[in-house]
């Protein structure tokens, strides 16, 4: 059976080469398209085809999905974590060292006085302008040790920097063990007072909206680098143009500059280039295409971020994909209708879902309220 896929980005051409035969990308959002996969195009406002059953995120952030509103038409979320972290990693090192070194000044210079015939002499003289410092020996305050923030967090440690990190997470810290090993897991408070340079590495949501704000900044050291290859909507504009005035922000580093902090003085802006490696988009095509082969081929969940991800290996004969409201008794009946011995089952926000192989098509499990999708994998 071919399964048409429509890309509302451009996808990286490695990553769709290996798509088995089954699989065919197409030009238009129509009522045969199956998965859909996207980096940073906007869903929240787009009515997808009801023939959609997943949606398939090239890279980490979700905030350009409506991850509820597809949840409850039964449409899956995948992302890709990891798959571009070395690609953030290394840009957030470089933007560390533009902030300690005044790299973009001392260009700027150059490019103003190349027609200068004794430039290599009168740079001599210029040069103490643009002076800076060392991150050796610096303090670097990592908040979020998950993909991203680990592999910064044992960059840093060996080019020299004390590194110290807020991680909540037992599993991610253990997930991490490896790269953290140099690292002291510290409270909030401890690192905003102790951190010469401070880069924030979570997903922007409800909790984090603002993160980085007038209370956060007058706990930190004054003349602070903050590094920011996460989402600017983690920091308050407002309170961070503040904080650049009274020179507790020394320099505000960012990949995601709005019309706000591209304007405003003190900020170095990049322009969203953390994932925008060959490498990082080939590895994140290949793995948003192997998600969506494997939830309609397997009904596996891997990597779902709008329902629990779920997993029983391949398949060897048929397997239905139950997705539902979270409700323990709406889980107990669908177990009951499936009777199957073989089966995993779980929950995440709002929503829940059950993988079971199944010796036969089950019956009408969309009778049962909270119900949300049936999907079969034969």
């Amino acid at each position: 059976m071919e399964r048409n896929v429509y890309c509302l980005n451009k996808i990286s051409p490695v990553g769709l080469k290996t798509m088995s035969k089954n699989y065919k990308v197409v030009d238009a959002l129509d009522d045969k398209v199956s998965a859909i996969l996207v980096r940073s195009a906007a869903m929240h406002e787009m009515e997808l085809p009801e023939s959609v059953l997943c949606v398939a995120r090239a890279g980490a952030g979700v905030n350009n999905i409506p991850l509820d509103k597809f949840a409850e038409k039964g449409i899956v979320v995948f992302n890709t974590p990891g798959a571009n972290a070395n690609a953030v990693k290394e840009l957030t090192i470089a933007m560390m060292l533009l902030a300690a070194r005044d790299l973009r000044g001392s260009m700027e210079w150059v490019k103003a006085n190349k027609e200068d015939p004794d430039i290599n002499k009168t740079m001599e003289k210029a040069k103490a302008a643009y002076a800076g410092t060392e991150i050796m020996g610096k303090t670097l305050g990592v908040i979020g040790c998950g993909a991203i923030g680990a592999l910064v967090a044992d960059a840093a440690s060996k080019l020299g920097m004390k590194v110290i990190a807020v991680e909540p997470s037992n599993a991610t810290r253990e997930r991490n063990a490896s790269l953290l090993e140099n690292v002291k897991f510290v409270e909030y408070d401890e690192l905003y007072r102790d951190s010469d340079y401070i880069t924030v590495h979570v997903p922007l949501l409800d909790a984090t909206r603002g993160m980085l704000n007038a209370a956060a900044f007058s706990k930190m050291k004054d003349g602070v680098i903050i590094i920011n290859a996460a989402r600017d909507a983690l920091v308050n504009d407002s309170d961070l143009e503040e904080a650049i005035k009274s020179g507790k922000v020394r320099k505000y580093v960012t990949d995601f500059p709005n019309a706000k902090t591209a304007n405003m003085e003190g900020v170095v802006a990049i322009s969203h280039l953390g994932a925008s490696t060959e490498e990082a988009e080939d590895n994140c095509a290949k793995m948003a295409v192997s998600q969506i082969e494997n939830y309609l081929e397997n009904g596996n969940l891997i990597n779902s971020v709008n329902f629990p991800s779920l997993s029983l290996g391949a398949k060897h004969g048929m397997r239905a994909v139950v997705l539902h409201k979270n409700d323990p008794e709406i889980s107990a009946k669908i177990l009951k209708e499936l009777n199957s011995s073989n089966y995993v089952s779980g929950v995440k926000g709002n929503f829940g879902a059950i993988v079971a192989d199944v010796a036969k098509e089950p019956g009408d499990l969309l009778k049962i309220p909270g119900v949300i999708k049936v999907y079969l994998a034969k």
